[in-house]
């Protein structure tokens, strides 16, 4: 666990490297280089460079920034298709798969070159996916922590189990939870900031921080600015309070 002085967050990136680009500019305009960072999942799908995003990710991770990064859904989603047998989500609807233009599966493989059609076997196209996508982008997706606390906050994916101890949050919760996590207005033991469910502007409900702001869908991209449990949103004419 850590403490707080200034502490930045972005929500949902979904392969949006522009939005991702322009939203560190932002951060660094206001912290500079060393500023902390976390990030709240779903870096792939959907948009069209998602290889390009894990690359920027994994660059400054590698230059030694002070970046944290948790586990998303559709993280998990491109973790789990990677495996020697891909293995499906349970929490999809029974006729979807990662691969499907719902999910973003398929603009994912097209960032890392790979093209298909509904014709191709899937056992195909993974066959393909593991030899197209980097064994760094694998380790990175194999290893990212579903949470990261302060002693004010609590990041987190989806959201938690109201009334469960944040340390016992179980996984499927931190990564797909919604309608008891968002209709639940009690207190909980930290204010809870998270992603998962695009909101039309970044939304503070008293308990939790939703900073999901639809970049999957082509909307700008969402980052914040902490101090103990004070929060403000970072635009180009600075900051703005965001308040209940």
């Amino acid at each position: 666990m850590t403490s707080t002085a200034s502490l930045y967050a972005i929500g949902d990136i979904h392969g949006q490297l522009a939005e991702l680009q322009r939203v560190l500019a932002l951060i660094e305009a206001d912290g500079g280089v060393d500023a902390k960072i976390v990030f709240l999942g779903d870096y792939t799908d959907r948009g069209a460079d998602s290889r390009a995003v894990i690359d920027l990710l994994l660059e400054g991770r590698d230059q030694g920034r002070n970046w944290h990064f948790i586990k998303g859904n559709h993280d998990r989603m491109f973790e789990w298709f990677l495996e020697p047998y891909p293995r499906h989500e349970a929490y999809l609807p029974i006729e979807l798969s990662w691969l499907n233009p719902r999910l973003g599966g398929d603009t994912t493989l097209a960032s890392y070159g790979l093209a298909f059609t509904d014709k191709d076997r899937q056992i195909n196209v993974h066959a393909e996916a593991l030899t197209a996508v980097p064994q760094t982008h694998l380790e990175f997706l194999r290893t990212l922590p579903l949470t990261f606390e302060t002693d004010d906050l609590f990041f987190c994916h989806a959201g938690i189990r109201p009334g469960v101890p944040l340390a016992k949050q179980t996984e499927e919760d931190l990564l797909w939870i919604r309608q008891e996590f968002h209709k639940d207005s009690r207190r909980h033991p930290k204010l809870i900031v998270h992603g998962h469910t695009p909101v039309d502007a970044a939304t503070h409900y008293g308990n939790r921080i939703n900073l999901d702001t639809g970049a999957g869908y082509g909307k700008p991209l969402t980052a914040a600015v902490f101090e103990g449990a004070d929060c403000w949103l970072l635009t180009r004419e600075g900051r703005v309070a965001l308040t209940p």
